[in-house]
């Protein structure tokens, strides 16, 4: 088990445009050769926009892109005509497969912050594609096939247990709270890397929710 802490992460961002980020993996200007993936997932992005501040419209392609409302609302729109709105509980995918544009923005009024995790495919090209599911609930994982992948969300109240997803690949991040797993204390921020993850569990020592992908490959 690989664990990284919240500090640890790249900021990046525009914080003169509302923008502040921070990164997990090698992104952008921060590269580095011996941080660029783990299983499928090659990004997991914490961003936090000021009232009014966003992205403006950018491609991606051969990218599962999943993303996870902490605080606030999140305003998509894609060039394939879909307009959401993302709040805490759903999640959302856009497959941008063999090319697609989107537009991520806080027009709200207060500060929005999300997670949102990128996801190698197993296969490059086909035609993009979109879906959000509202309210997910912790025994629902959400199925990423494309890219042999699956996300569990963890809400757990203090001194509650939950089980690791025994799997070849495991990336576990706490978006908030504190969990102690395999003698470790996360917090928000944290992660973990499991390779070969067998009867794993995360205690909760404070009320907390976690993201856990599970990946065979």
């Amino acid at each position: 088990m690989d664990v990284r802490r919240a500090a640890e992460r790249y900021r990046g961002g525009d914080p003169e445009a509302g923008i502040d980020s921070r990164h997990a993996f090698s992104f952008g200007p921060h590269y580095d050769p011996g941080n660029l993936r783990f299983g499928a997932v090659f990004a997991c992005n914490e961003e936090r926009l000021g009232p009014g501040a966003g992205f403006d419209e950018h491609p991606h392609s051969h990218t599962e892109i999943v993303t996870w409302v902490v605080e606030g609302e999140l305003t998509h729109r894609d060039s394939q005509g879909h307009e959401t709105r993302v709040r805490p509980g759903d999640v959302q995918r856009l497959s941008s497969a063999g090319g697609v544009r989107h537009v991520e923005r806080n027009e709200g009024d207060v500060p929005l912050t999300f997670v949102q995790m990128w996801l190698a495919p197993l296969d490059p090209g086909g035609d993009p594609g979109y879906e959000i599911v509202r309210g997910i609930a912790d025994s629902t994982p959400y199925a990423v096939p494309e890219a042999g992948a699956m996300l569990h969300v963890r809400r757990l109240v203090p001194g509650e247990r939950t089980a690791v997803p025994d799997a070849a690949y495991v990336y576990v991040h706490v978006v908030r709270g504190e969990v102690r797993l395999d003698g470790e204390a996360l917090g928000p921020g944290d992660s973990a890397r499991i390779t070969g993850a067998k009867d794993l569990e995360a205690l909760a020592a404070a009320e907390a929710e976690l993201l856990m992908w599970e990946m065979t490959a």
